[in-house]
């Protein structure tokens, strides 16, 4: 099990996982919050589409590409998206975003993970959520940030997966927000690069 990350906390990837890496797996994982039934029983719970987004940065902090639900691979190829999980339902990663750190652009800084309920619920009706990275080489579990934040709010920053002084490093951000897509999170990401 790797690292359990507080919000605003900094690590090395590489120091974390005892390796260098050169394939990251952001996962995203998260359930809905299960509606008690007459007298405990017979309880359900809604359908909630919560949408993992990467967005890829160069040092000037322009948005150079953007891995999401409608683009599931970038335009250099170093990043793949598994596909939209419009449930929640199952264990373990619900969506996942895999980087090759060996090919994306020396021109490209950093990259900003997201998270946005498209259908608009917000988290006070999700449980169990989660970011997690881990070592694309042998799935091992590097790093989790616990995103269960209740409240209004539909939207989050997750992390952000920066270049410095030569290695990869891993920002948990955890800044709430609203929005359907990581369009709405922009104004937000912006003081994070």
């Amino acid at each position: 099990m790797g690292v359990n990350l507080s919000k605003g906390q900094k690590i090395s990837l590489d120091k974390e996982a005892g390796t260098t890496l050169s394939k990251i797996i952001m996962g995203l994982g998260w359930d809905a919050v299960k509606s008690k039934g007459f007298l405990g029983f017979g309880g359900s719970a809604p359908t909630i589409d919560l949408d993992a987004s990467c967005l890829m940065f160069d040092e000037q902090n322009n948005l150079v590409d953007v891995v999401w639900f409608r683009q599931l691979k970038s335009k250099d190829g170093s990043i793949m998206h598994s596909g939209d999980n419009r449930t929640g339902e199952g264990d373990g990663d619900d969506e996942q975003i895999t980087v090759d750190l060996t090919r994306v652009p020396a021109t490209v800084k950093s990259l900003v993970f997201t998270v946005n309920s498209f259908t608009g619920q917000n988290f006070s009706q999700v449980d169990n959520a989660t970011c997690r990275i881990l070592n694309g080489a042998n799935n091992q579990e590097v790093a989790r940030f616990n995103l269960t934040t209740l409240g209004s709010h539909s939207a989050q920053i997750m992390s952000k997966v920066y270049r410095h002084n030569g290695e990869w490093k891993m920002h948990a951000i955890g800044e709430i927000g609203s929005g359907r897509t990581f369009n709405d999170l922009m104004p937000q990401i912006t003081p994070h690069l």
